[in-house]
């Protein structure tokens, strides 16, 4: 019986649990959104709300807290600077776990884990993608012209040559 034993193993020795469970913390952190088991998702879920937490409190132990378990001092501003604001007024309840299926190659339940209202970060990323495409496209387009432009007076320069 597993009585007081809780948490998940993950199948994993205590280390490399710890440090599996930082890692997917930290990258929650600095992207919002991350996607990876449902049992890794449903593991880390406690420890997103705590850092959360310590953002709140945002006092000099706070960070230093947050700063010994996250992996980059980035990820330890954005934490205080930006989460911590966003979830100034709410009392708990800071992430979201979406199930998207099962992975193709060892057929594991994949999950989505995300801080509420990163839905406006996605969009937004989005919307950087689109214009970044679209300048792609429109210099494609012009690149193109230019050739063509180039191609057409070869022929001329090239009659005037022989002639």
């Amino acid at each position: 019986m597993r009585h007081l034993n809780s948490g998940y193993k993950l199948g994993r020795k205590p280390a490399h649990r710890r440090a599996l469970l930082r890692n997917l913390v930290t990258s929650l952190v600095l992207e919002e959104r991350i996607e990876t088991t449902v049992p890794k998702a449903k593991a880390i879920r406690p420890w997103a709300e705590r850092m959360i937490t310590l953002g709140k409190r945002g006092d000099v132990h706070a960070r230093r807290q947050a700063a010994s378990y996250l992996q980059s001092p980035a990820a330890v501003g954005k934490l205080f600077d930006t989460l911590s604001a966003r979830f100034g007024d709410r009392a708990g309840g800071y992430t979201r776990i979406i199930k998207t299926g099962f992975r193709r190659g060892d057929n594991a339940e994949l999950a989505l884990i995300e801080y509420l209202g990163s839905e406006a970060l996605q969009q937004q990323k989005k919307e950087r993608r689109a214009e970044r495409a679209e300048k792609r496209a429109t210099a494609a387009r012009q690149a193109a012209e230019e050739q063509a432009k180039q191609e057409a007076a070869a022929p001329a320069e090239e009659k005037e040559t022989k002639a």
